[in-house]
């Protein structure tokens, strides 16, 4: 081995991955909150593309997991 020889230290800590991850598993399940509601026909409108979860609750779940990857970001590995 050799003596000036230095440990690699990764970027961020345990927490910091733990809480990214979790954040970017929020953000899947907003777009998959998204998706659907269209027509197999592009000649009939179909209603569902303008219902709560579309509009309201899967792009505010993307948003809250964008917060949450900052966060991850953010934090100080070396303060717990």
């Amino acid at each position: 081995m050799k003596d000036n020889e230095q440990k690699q230290e990764f970027l961020f800590g345990k927490i910091n991955y733990t809480i990214l991850l979790i954040g970017i598993g929020v953000i899947i399940l907003g777009f998959i909150l998204m998706s659907g509601g269209g027509s197999d026909d592009p000649n009939v409108f179909n209603e569902d593309i303008f219902n709560f979860r579309r509009i309201r609750l899967a792009p505010t779940t993307v948003l809250i997991g964008f917060g949450v990857t900052i966060y991850a970001i953010f934090k100080n590995p070396k303060k717990s």
